[in-house]
């Protein structure tokens, strides 16, 4: 089963060069880390920043440079701070090609709930809501089950929503998958050490499985 650093480095193998991406709170901050060498992408927080670089090493640190999670963060040659207002306008105008982001519970039909829990203290929705109704490609990175081993990849998601039809793959601790238009999760990799058995267990919503399920290759 993958930890936080595993999922981020599987995702990071799905960004392409010269895209614009924007990083969620939580695991997907970590994907700026295991961008690929040589790749030039640009990475893009809605706070108003353009250009983030991996996270700073102690003697970097610059308390005035957060992403949108509250995180320090560095930044790259040419990159550009703006108001959290010119950064939505590139958010919904489609100027972002991919977005990661967490999620605590995904639907068969790509239903994503990730913003609130009735009853339990949340950070709020930040940016989440714009960015799925605007982005071109939405990536989850998230636990493929809750703390009580319940899924969280579901035939329906039982949070409020953040957006409809909207994720196109997931990532999880033990799996790869891609969302289908038609309403299913397709299993395209399972994490190191995990049967197709159990990624079948700890799936509610329907699963398809065509052919040998390769094993992730992280490095």
């Amino acid at each position: 089963m993958l930890d936080k650093v595993g999922i981020a480095k599987r995702i990071a193998k799905e960004v392409r060069d010269g895209m614009y991406i924007n990083l969620g709170i939580g695991i997907p901050t970590l994907v700026a880390n295991y961008i690929p060498g040589g790749m030039h992408v640009v990475l893009q927080s809605e706070n108003g920043l353009l250009g983030i670089g991996p996270f700073p090493t102690e003697d970097q640190i610059d308390p005035d440079l957060i992403n949108a999670g509250k995180q320090t963060i560095t930044m790259m040659p040419g990159a550009a701070l703006f108001s959290s207002a010119e950064s939505f306008g590139m958010i919904r105008s489609g100027k972002v090609d991919l977005t990661i982001l967490g999620a605590m519970e995904v639907s068969e039909r790509g239903d994503i709930a990730n913003w609130k829990i009735p009853g339990k203290m949340v950070k709020g929705m930040g940016g989440a809501m714009d960015l799925v109704a605007s982005a071109k490609n939405i990536i989850v990175a998230m636990q493929h089950c809750s703390k009580d081993g319940a899924s969280k990849l579901l035939k329906k998601c039982s949070l409020p929503l953040t957006g409809m039809n909207c994720v196109k793959k997931i990532v999880s601790d033990m799996a790869v998958l891609n969302v289908l238009p038609e309403g299913a999760f397709q299993l395209l990799e399972r994490a190191p050490g995990i049967s197709v058995e159990q990624i079948k267990n700890a799936t509610e919503g329907k699963l398809i499985i065509e052919g040998e399920i390769p094993e992730m290759i992280l490095n």
